[in-house]
């Protein structure tokens, strides 16, 4: 199976679409996609300062991935069929005036920046992380950023929205499908940040961050417009909304899963709008990001009418 690494190390930490794609994928062709931590492996001891290590960038990113055929209003579907560390230890960190229960640059406070501090997890036999001797945590791993080049501008690495991006969500992992919207030629893939596990909100700010190999396989729909991302499975349909304040993170995703039932199951759109009321679910994903990402979500044996 082909192998995709980025060329000298020279990784992306933006979404856009002026970035030469470092490979082409056919519809249909799974690939092994090379990821490095959010840090760009750099913590790798407790004793380090984030930020005496970590520049201005951070979140760096393998692509873009062109993908033949696939042209703006097309969407773009990538199942992760797997996830595998390429090291023995995750880190997490705390990192000045980021996070969920800290000032930040847009939640401007007077009191000093957390202390920073950084844990590093080891991986044990049955695959959990341990840290030292004090917890373990399941081997439950995902992408934290996922997602193509927006039509004109780019986007910070940081950043989710509706290209997708750093959107922080655990459903980005092995066996679903993830659908985005293309809105350039090639859709210019970008793939990064890949985790261990991650707690609903990753609070801090750093979940378990880990080097990774991902198996992917691409496909695409033609002239199947969607407007923010999707992921599917065979229990599930879920859709993600990114902005701020969280509540319209909420709305979006919402109003998206109900414009999905309305168009690829039948569902007059107030009858849509009463089921999700009574059987919808809805996670907060990430609460710390510059825009908050929350998932919708509806169980497809509701939908077998």
């Amino acid at each position: 199976m082909r192998e995709i690494r980025q060329p000298e190390g020279a990784y992306c930490y933006t979404f856009g679409p002026h970035h030469e794609p470092i490979a082409t994928v056919e519809p249909g062709e799974t690939v092994i996609v090379h990821t490095v931590d959010a840090f760009g492996d750099l913590l790798v001891d407790e004793g380090q300062r984030p930020s005496e290590i970590l520049g201005p960038y951070l979140n760096p990113q393998t692509g873009p991935i062109y993908v033949e055929g696939a042209e703006p209003g097309d969407t773009l579907a990538v199942t992760i069929v797997d996830i595998e560390p390429v090291r023995d230890n995750a880190v997490s960190c705390t990192v000045p005036f980021f996070g969920g229960l800290t000032a930040t640059p847009y939640t401007a406070m007077l009191h000093e920046p957390l202390e920073e501090r950084v844990w590093i997890y080891h991986r044990q036999p049955d695959g959990s992380y341990r840290y030292r001797d004090r917890w373990s945590i399941p081997w439950r791993p995902f992408f934290g950023t996922f997602g193509v080049s927006p039509h004109i501008e780019s986007i910070s690495s940081l950043t989710p929205a509706s290209h997708g991006g750093n959107m922080d969500v655990p459903d980005v992992t092995v066996g679903n499908t993830v659908l985005l919207p293309v809105r350039v030629p090639g859709a210019l893939f970008f793939v990064g940040d890949a985790h261990a596990n991650q707690g609903e909100g990753e609070l801090c700010g750093v979940a378990l961050e880990i080097a990774a190999r991902g198996t992917l396989r691409f496909d695409l729909i033609k002239g199947k417009r969607i407007d923010w991302p999707r992921i599917e499975n065979a229990e599930k349909l879920m859709v993600i909304g990114s902005a701020k304040p969280m509540e319209d993170a909420a709305r979006i995703a919402y109003r998206e899963l109900i414009a999905w039932l309305v168009e690829d199951y039948g569902f007059d759109p107030l009858d849509a709008y009463q089921l999700l009321t009574q059987a919808g679910e809805l996670y907060v994903a990430n609460m710390v990001d510059p825009n908050y990402s929350l998932v919708a979500g509806i169980r497809k044996d509701f939908l077998n009418w």
